[in-house]
């Protein structure tokens, strides 16, 4: 009998792949699930296949889907949140202040089909499941806060209620949207009375 089976020879150390940014790797694949195949096709199989992390991965970083579901619409909200804050960030009059939030309308929110898949995605997921509506809420807080400082907390919910609104027009007709929609819409909401 050779050494390599012999009873007490040491076996090889298996070694672990240390892989720190798994985590956000899944996480990040999640979003890329939903934009491919929405909430209802997203699986964990999917997710670790497109994170090119083993299943079990899936259940070591996160108690369930609900939990990946929110920590993945968090992030895109948060960084959707982030782009309408820096482009309002510098403003120090209501015409800056507007131009940013025109900017981010037309530029940020309407970037790539990719952001607007996820964006309808996470509005039907909390219009569903409740649970999921605190993740809508504090991003809209968060764009209105950024016209806070300009205007009064009725128009900045007008205006951000416009902004949802043009998404969800933007995804669902046929064609293109009229040119400075954004911009028109800014305008008369703004006006002061």
């Amino acid at each position: 009998m050779s050494d390599a089976h012999a009873p007490d020879a040491p076996r090889a150390a298996r070694t672990r792949r240390h892989d720190p940014e798994r985590r956000d790797r899944i996480i990040d694949a999640c979003l890329d699930t939903i934009a491919e195949h929405g909430v209802a096709g997203t699986s964990h199989r999917r997710v670790a296949a497109a994170a090119d992390v083993p299943l079990g991965s899936m259940t070591y970083h996160f108690t369930g889907m609900d939990e990946l579901l929110r920590e993945a619409f968090t992030r895109f909200a948060d960084q959707a949140a982030e782009r309408v804050e820096r482009r309002t960030a510098q403003a120090v009059t209501l015409e800056e202040a507007l131009a940013g939030f025109e900017a981010n309308i037309d530029e940020d929110v309407f970037d790539t089909e990719r952001n607007l898949v996820i964006t309808l995605e996470l509005y039907t997921l909390a219009a569903r499941r409740p649970e999921f509506r605190e993740i809508t809420s504090r991003w809209m807080s968060r764009t209105r806060a950024c016209l806070a400082p300009h205007v009064d907390p009725e128009t900045a919910s007008l205006l951000d209620a416009m902004n949802e609104g043009l998404t969800i027009h933007r995804a669902l007709h046929l064609e293109e949207p009229l040119p400075h929609l954004a911009r028109e819409g800014v305008a008369r909401l703004s006006r002061r009375r």
